[in-house]
């Protein structure tokens, strides 16, 4: 099965070209044989976040949303909240995973605010704004994606 994602930056201060997390994703993404058929950036507005999320969701068809920034304790960082605000349930165990690995790495991954949660099929995964933990965390969790997409998509355990 080939993913389809969708990168949401959320930044105050970076555009496409400072993006470097954002482009990290999307390295990493293609390297799975999988496809970015969505990339923006957006301020860290909660309502922005938001609509972002349900345009990668609803608009692109994406599988899989990933928010890049605004999970940490700056008061800026309402990603967290934006996702909660848009989605139908939580999924823990993935910023769980995504946390456990980090925290092998830095004691700083304590302090990420990362949710993953689901919009109908599509799961949406808050990922850290900076690139190395943004590649940190993507490798904490790149092997539950395809298995994540195929239980969404209603094909059970056996794929």
């Amino acid at each position: 099965m080939s993913l389809k994602f969708a990168i949401i930056t959320c930044s105050d201060t970076r555009s496409m070209k400072e993006d470097t997390a954002g482009a990290a994703l999307e390295e990493l993404i293609r390297a799975e044989g999988w496809v970015v058929a969505s990339h923006v950036v957006v301020k860290d507005e909660r309502p922005q976040i938001g609509a972002a999320i349900v345009a990668g969701c609803d608009e692109v068809g994406a599988d899989i949303v990933l928010t890049c920034g605004g999970s940490g304790l700056s008061l800026r960082d309402v990603t967290p909240e934006a996702t909660r605000d848009v989605c139908d349930r939580e999924v823990p165990g993935i910023a769980e995973a995504m946390r456990y690995h980090s925290l092998q790495i830095t004691p700083h991954a304590m302090l990420s605010r990362a949710i993953a949660a689901q919009r109908g099929r599509t799961l949406v995964i808050n990922l850290p704004g900076s690139e190395k933990a943004a590649r940190e965390n993507w490798e904490g969790i790149v092997g539950a994606l395809g298995h994540a997409a195929h239980m969404m998509a209603g094909e059970g355990h056996d794929k």
